[in-house]
């Protein structure tokens, strides 16, 4: 792929600096499957795709994977087929499973340069950014992006310091039983949910899940690149 343009903006060594890089993404919905993208067409050298869901036709208005030709098939497969189109030299791994707690060491089976927590399971996600914390390994962690429409209501902070997403209460609450209060790294939405009409399921347009995975992507390379 060419990275030209990448070049001009961080430099050699920068760009190097991703070469040399790995991030591993959990969870490649409408936020994980935008992070991987970004990864890819920034440069990062290795990727590790992490899901166990097939495509369905409700992914299909903001998941970079889900196409009318693509419902039914793996996520993983299909993304790692379409990351590779666009950088050929990217090296691609996958975990066609789902992360559950107690999960880290038969994932992780090496050193990442960073870690994405994509995943909605509340267990799940507070144990995977536990690990990666015990394990010193960088994690960014996505928090609710479903039910909200403005995506310039998204910021990044420590958990600490969120507030207004049930998503990040409820994960909060589970860090904190295990004596993890601060430390991590999240994207979250300023905005209250909202739905329309009544649904089990949380509602979702393309702007806040896809600005989230660009936003998280951004905050991976600056940070790989700034890494002495």
């Amino acid at each position: 792929m060419d990275l030209s343009r990448v070049e001009i903006v961080i430099g050699k060594n920068s760009l190097e600096k991703l070469r040399a890089a790995s991030v591993a993404v959990v969870g490649l919905g409408g936020v994980g499957s935008y992070v991987a993208e970004a990864m890819t067409r920034s440069g990062v050298g290795k990727l590790l795709l992490v899901d166990f869901d097939s495509i369905a036709s409700s992914n299909v208005n903001r998941q970079i994977p889900a196409l009318d030709s693509t419902i039914g098939l793996s996520k993983t497969e299909v993304l790692k087929k379409r990351l590779l189109e666009i950088n050929r030299d990217v090296r691609i791994e996958i975990y066609n499973s789902r992360y559950n707690p107690g999960d880290f060491k038969k994932v992780f089976t090496e050193q990442y340069s960073y870690i994405v927590d994509a995943i909605d399971a509340v267990d799940a996600k507070a144990d995977l950014i536990f690990q990666a914390v015990n394990n010193k390994i960088p994690i960014i962690s996505a928090m609710g992006t479903g039910n909200k429409l403005d995506p310039a209501l998204l910021r990044v902070a420590d958990i600490s310091a969120t507030h207004t997403c049930p998503l990040a209460r409820a994960v909060r609450s589970k860090l904190r039983q295990k004596g993890l209060v601060r430390g991590v790294k999240v994207v979250f939405s300023l905005e209250k949910p909202q739905k329309a009409q009544l649904s089990d399921v949380p509602g979702s347009l393309i702007f806040v899940p896809a600005s989230a995975g660009l936003l998280m992507g951004s905050v991976i390379v600056r940070e790989i690149i700034d890494n002495d």
